[in-house]
């Protein structure tokens, strides 16, 4: 039987014990979503950013390529640190669990647009579980100056099965 065959391919996913579903990849973007940090916002203000709920229970030991992008633009003076992160949450988890780094953007400028990215593996999965991620800014600067817009923020995911371990 050839390497490619859908029974070597079931047979691949027994260790998962899902021998009776198909192991897949998922793939899975956000709606885009818009929000504006307003002028004299205080540190330790979060505003949610996106978010994206994914169904893995289709996949045996699967490992998750989250991927955010959005389009920032200060249409007046905007001085200010801003950090970006996503979070998780499961059934039955009772709070957000952080996934990765923060990511920071920090700006001094009067007028400005641009693109603000990143991507995160999460290899720490709740297995027969669909979760929810969210990407959530935190304002770090002590008071920010100025309106910063978070326009057309997605998040995407690409859940792959039996990748063996972590990005």
């Amino acid at each position: 039987m050839n390497s490619m065959s859908r029974t070597h391919f079931s047979d691949d996913c027994n260790p998962c014990k899902k021998e009776e579903k198909h192991c897949t990849t998922v793939v899975k973007c956000g709606s885009p979503s818009s929000t504006t940090i307003p002028a004299a916002t205080v540190a330790g203000t979060t505003f949610t950013v996106t978010s994206l709920t994914l169904d893995t229970s289709k996949l045996c030991d699967p490992t998750v390529k989250l991927e955010f992008a959005s389009n920032i633009v200060a249409a007046v003076a905007f001085t200010g640190t801003i950090n970006f992160q996503v979070f998780k949450i499961c059934r039955g988890q009772l709070t957000p669990v952080p996934v990765g780094p923060a990511w920071t953007l920090s700006e001094t400028a009067l007028l400005f647009a641009e693109t603000f990215s990143f991507f995160i593996c999460d290899c720490n999965f709740c297995y027969d579980e669909c979760c929810t991620y969210t990407v959530v800014a935190t304002v770090t600067s002590a008071v920010t100056v100025g309106t910063l817009a978070i326009n057309n923020a997605t998040l995407g995911a690409v859940a792959a099965s039996g990748t063996g371990g972590c990005c």
